[in-house]
């Protein structure tokens, strides 16, 4: 049987009650510790996935999660 409401459906993303958090290029920009700039930068060049609400980006903050943890690099 399936769900009557789309809101008690799970996704691919996992259950619906998981909530989508995004944020400004200045939050990824402090989350990230570098120049708002340096956001737009990565945005534009796709190293980033963002999403264009009106002139302003949104980014998801499990996408800033997954870059960081891709671009980590272990010095020891």
């Amino acid at each position: 049987m399936a769900a009557s409401n789309p809101a008690e459906s799970t996704g691919p993303q996992g259950p619906a009650d998981s909530e989508i958090k995004f944020r400004t290029v200045a939050e990824v920009a402090a989350m990230m510790r570098v120049s708002k700039m340096t956001v737009y930068r990565m945005l534009h060049n796709g190293e980033i996935p963002a999403l264009r609400v009106g002139r302003s980006f949104r980014v998801r903050e499990e996408d800033v999660n997954e870059y960081l943890r891709r671009s980590f690099y272990n010095a020891g």
